[in-house]
C-alpha cells in the first residue's frame, strides 16, 4: 500500500519513508511512525510522517502487516 492517503497511516504503524536528503537516491528508511506532519488527506509524493527516532520523511509503503 502506498502512502498518499492520510486516513491509512497512523502513529505506531511501520513504514518506508524517503527522507529528505534520500530524495534523488529513493533510499527508503523503515520506522515506526510517531505522528503526522501533512493535514491535507492526501498528498501526490506521500503523507509526511516524523518516525519515533525523529527522522522525518515522505511515505513510501506501508509495510505493517496487521493492516485492517
Amino acid at each position: 500500500m502506498n502512502g498518499q492517503n492520510r486516513k491509512d497511516i497512523y502513529p505506531g504503524l511501520e513504514v518506508d519513508v524517503i527522507l529528505k536528503q534520500d530524495q534523488r537516491s529513493g533510499k527508503l528508511t523503515r520506522g515506526i511512525v510517531s505522528n503526522l506532519l501533512t493535514s491535507s488527506p492526501f498528498h501526490s509524493r506521500g503523507i509526511k510522517v516524523r518516525l519515533e527516532d525523529g527522522q522525518v520523511g515522505r511515505v513510501a509503503y506501508i509495510t505493517d502487516e496487521n493492516e485492517d
